[in-house]
């Protein structure tokens, strides 16, 4: 614990000159959006995060200048929310360049598909390196999908949730997730087995449609256990876009109880601003809504839920 010790005090060393050559940024916003409690972490998010990876998004495809105007517009347009992960490309290292000017008014998320202890805790120190932080404030267990691959290793003596809860005890992370999208049996098994404070998972106009319902199967365990719920999969990379606009798609996750945000990635400035604006318009859609909205998407659901198959 000693040498583990150590290693926050050089890492937070590290940090403090990033962090000081930013204070003097200009913080304030131009543009509001609505927010809700993220769940037990009690902090407020707003209902609309920048996603940090797509097929399309500069974010993670290495080109630098759209993705600052990407990041730096959503500030201004009011979004505190911020997702990426390990894996994400470049993400980790453009949010961060902007998180050195803007770190407290940013809500940082990233994650990892490590499932071991040691594993978990390099790529956690890569992420907090990258983020040009000293803390991160969501860290989450990525793509939770199987109970063998994922499950087992994640949860025994030197698995990833004892980096977890060292993180936790050393404050370089302030809230724990886990996320996935291809099975509700494996996620609710992790939802029982540790006291996460978020969960990240599919909720999307399709997802009724399938017999294993991210919405229908898992959503009331989160709330049950006041378990912060980000939705994401929104548009489906698009793919639900051809029977609905993006405020319908929007405005039908954050209509689900116990959900509290939504991240959606954005190719250009100007589907930021799209979606931005499909979401300061919110207000909740009626049971009936909700059932015209997934009528919709009858003939497309299985091309839609094409990500089940991830793992």
């Amino acid at each position: 614990m000693a040498e583990e010790l150590n290693r926050r005090e050089f890492l937070v060393a590290g940090f403090a000159a990033a962090a000081a050559a930013g204070a003097s940024a200009p913080a304030a916003a131009v543009g509001t959006l609505p927010a809700r409690i993220l769940g037990r972490t009690g902090e407020q998010v707003t209902l609309l995060g920048l996603g940090g990876a797509s097929t399309r998004t500069p974010l993670s495809n290495g080109r630098r200048e759209e993705a600052i105007a990407i990041v730096e517009r959503a500030l201004a347009l009011g979004i505190n929310y911020f997702d990426t992960a390990a894996t994400y490309g470049t993400s980790e290292d453009y949010l961060g360049e902007v998180a050195s000017r803007r770190r407290k008014d940013m809500f940082l998320a990233t994650k990892s598909d490590e499932r071991t202890r040691d594993g978990a805790w390099r790529e956690l120190e890569r992420s907090l390196r990258r983020l040009r932080t000293d803390y991160i404030d969501l860290w989450q267990m990525h793509r939770a999908s199987l109970p063998e691959r994922d499950t087992a290793p994640a949860f025994a003596k030197d698995g990833a949730i004892r980096a977890v809860e060292e993180a936790k005890a050393q404050k370089l992370i302030r809230f724990a997730g886990v996320t996935g999208h291809h099975r509700t049996d494996v996620l609710a098994d992790w939802l029982e087995r540790y006291p996460f404070d978020t969960l990240l998972t599919v909720v999307n106009a399709v997802d009724t449609h399938h017999a294993d319902s991210f919405i229908r199967k898992l959503l009331p365990v989160a709330r049950a256990k006041n378990v912060g719920v980000i939705a994401m999969k929104v548009p489906a990379y698009g793919q639900i876009l051809s029977d609905l606009d993006i405020k319908s798609a929007m405005h039908y996750a954050l209509s689900q109880p116990g959900v509290a945000c939504c991240i959606i990635a954005c190719d250009s400035v100007a589907m930021l601003e799209a979606n931005v604006a499909a979401a300061r318009d919110f207000a909740p859609l009626t049971a009936e809504q909700q059932a015209q909205i997934t009528a919709r998407t009858a003939n497309s659901w299985q091309r839609a839920s094409f990500y089940r198959s991830w793992t």
